[in-house]
């Protein structure tokens, strides 16, 4: 649900002037975010959203959601995010970056690179190959293996949380009816039920980290020449603090899903 009104922040967004550039301003919208290009760069908002498992609805909220992304994603994108820009009401109503007056919103400064490189994008082109996956799969097990170490009760309970959060995600979001939803949940909750035993051992041996959240492709970029992982879950530590093959599973399923079951098979090798 939108609780905040962020109409002025977005016409200055959209204004090239703002970032002292001539050329024309391009908007990307997501179900909580705003992405503007302009030049060689692009700046990322928080819409103004209070739902089950995100709260952007203040702008303190939001500053604070921008300074995490910036420091969770620098690990994994360095040269990547440039840092945090706040936005500012100014004497006679005018908005600012990083002016005195009251702040109205908070932005992420970033590096605009070739869409055509995100690996979403790679994989409608046939670019994805063995040797790039090779390399996606070795910084994965990188991340994982520098990620810190979670012990906030079982595996089992762990994941029964995460299943929680995206039972009322699904409940808000219109777009499952109530009957899939109660019937996937249904089928989720068997599955954990299951596994119970096995996600407790490997909660025991530390394998619940705090992990990406959100490692589809879209969500992988080639940037100098590198795969760089990006745009990790901020907002909520819960649905990020898992399982590290759980954070796996959502690259695995996309590649599944976009007809690449081979390159899905030799990412898991790859990184066991």
């Amino acid at each position: 649900m939108i609780v905040d009104d962020q109409q002025a922040t977005v016409a200055f967004l959209y204004n090239p002037a703002a970032y002292g550039e001539s050329g024309p301003v391009e908007a990307i919208e997501t179900h909580i975010s705003r992405i503007f290009l302009v030049g060689q760069r692009a700046y990322k908002i928080k819409r103004a959203v209070r739902l089950p498992y995100v709260d952007f609805s203040t702008p303190a909220l939001r500053l604070a959601a921008c300074e995490k992304e910036v420091e969770l994603n620098s690990k994994t994108a360095p040269g990547l995010y440039l840092g945090v820009r706040r936005i500012t009401r100014e004497a006679g109503g005018t908005l600012a970056f990083d002016g005195s007056g009251e702040l109205v919103d908070a932005a992420i400064e970033m590096v605009r690179f070739d869409q055509s490189k995100l690996l979403d994008r790679m994989a409608v082109g046939g670019e994805l190959t063995p040797a790039l996956m090779t390399d996606v799969a070795r910084m994965i097990v990188r991340y994982h293996r520098g990620a810190p170490e979670v012990h906030k009760g079982s595996g089992s309970s762990n994941l029964a949380g995460v299943l929680a959060i995206n039972e009322a995600g699904f409940a808000t979001s219109h777009v499952f009816e109530q009957a899939e939803i109660k019937a996937f949940t249904g089928i989720f909750r068997t599955a954990l039920a299951r596994h119970c035993e096995l996600l407790d051992r490997r909660e025991t041996a530390g394998k619940i980290r705090r992990c990406h959240g959100d490692l589809h492709l879209r969500n992988i970029c080639l940037f100098d020449g590198e795969p760089r992982l990006f745009d990790c879950i901020e907002f909520n530590d819960q649905i990020a603090s898992i399982d590290v093959l759980y954070d796996l599973a959502f690259l695995l399923m996309d590649l599944w899903h976009r007809g690449f079951p081979e390159l899905a098979n030799l990412v898991m090798n790859r990184y066991l």
